[in-house]
This record gives structure tokens, C-alpha cells and sequence, in this order.
């Protein structure tokens, strides 16, 4: 019987994680200006139901390199509901498209933040939380845009140009 996951999708998954981890650490320094979002859309775009796994690897990672807090809980959800996003959305591939989902996306990602902080601190320390992360939200929204409305053809390009991708795109999940 094959299973499910070959050992081109382990190395794919690690390598696809490991270079997120890279560019989330060298970009580190920018508040609020990041390549995850433009990453994980082309990600589920090329590589479908790994990208889940590459998530996961990737976020598990983060949590091992940073401190530990709230945020590692909703790295696991909120790049899960971009993932989810994308696959719903997946038959766009205009970059004009995947800017304005992934500004969305960055505007909401202190919303969609603030669920631990609802649930340990109550409506008030939620609702502080995402009210005195407004301005970096705003950032994200600008950042992704600029990133995804300038890189996303190019990736897109390279990604369907891999042989394995191109051969595993013409597959379904």
C-alpha cells in the first residue's frame, strides 16, 4: 500500500518550512513586514495539502526559537484559516487577487489574534489587545500588499517551473 506522504513530500515539506523559518528570521527586524502570507498562498497554490504540513513544521519551529507564549497557540490556527482561504479561493492566479486577500488578511490577523487573549484575560483584555495592535495591523495590511503585488508573479512563475511541482499541480488531492 503508498502511503500517504512520499519521501519527496517529507523533503519538500522540510525544505518548504525551513525557508520560511529563514525569511520570518531574517525579516525579523521589520515590524509587520513579512513573506509567511505571500509563502503559505503560493504554497497552497503549487503544493495543495502539504502546505498544511508545512505550517505546522513551520510554526512548531517558531515556537522552539522564540519564547514561549499566547502567540504560538494561534500561529497554529491563524496561518490554518489562510490555508483554508486560499484553498477555497485557489482558482485566481492574478496578483492583484492575492495582494487584497493577504491585506485583509494582515488587517485582521490582530483580530484573529486576540482569541487566546478573550479567553484568558475576558472581552476587556481582548478587546485591548486588539485596539493597541491597530497600527501594526495596518502595517501588515500595506506590507502584505506591497510584498504580494510584487512577488507573487515571479514565485508563481518559478513554483509551476519545478518539474515535481508541475507534475504534482496536474494531480488532485
Amino acid at each position: 500500500m503508498k502511503s500517504k506522504i512520499s519521501l519527496i513530500d517529507i523533503s519538500l515539506i522540510g525544505i518548504a518550512a525551513a525557508l520560511m523559518i529563514g525569511v520570518q528570521l531574517s525579516l525579523a527586524f521589520l515590524p509587520n513586514i513579512e513573506l509567511i502570507t505571500l509563502l503559505i498562498i503560493l504554497f497552497t497554490l503549487h503544493f495543495k495539502s502539504r502546505t498544511i504540513y508545512m505550517i505546522y513544521v513551520f510554526s512548531i519551529v517558531e515556537c522552539l526559537i522564540y519564547p514561549f507564549g499566547l502567540w504560538c497557540f494561534t500561529y497554529l490556527y491563524i496561518w490554518t484559516i489562510l490555508y483554508i482561504v486560499v484553498w477555497v479561493l485557489k482558482d485566481s492566479r492574478s496578483a492583484l487577487f492575492w495582494a487584497v486577500i493577504g491585506a485583509v488578511f494582515g488587517l485582521l490577523y490582530g483580530s484573529l489574534s486576540s482569541i487566546p487573549y478573550f479567553i484568558t484575560m475576558g472581552l476587556a483584555g481582548g478587546i485591548a489587545y486588539i485596539v493597541s495592535g491597530l497600527s501594526f495591523d495596518l502595517l501588515h495590511c500595506f506590507g502584505n500588499f506591497m510584498v504580494i503585488i510584487l512577488l507573487f508573479k515571479p514565485l508563481n512563475t518559478l513554483l509551476g517551473k519545478l518539474p515535481y511541482i508541475s507534475l504534482e499541480s496536474r494531480k488532485t488531492d
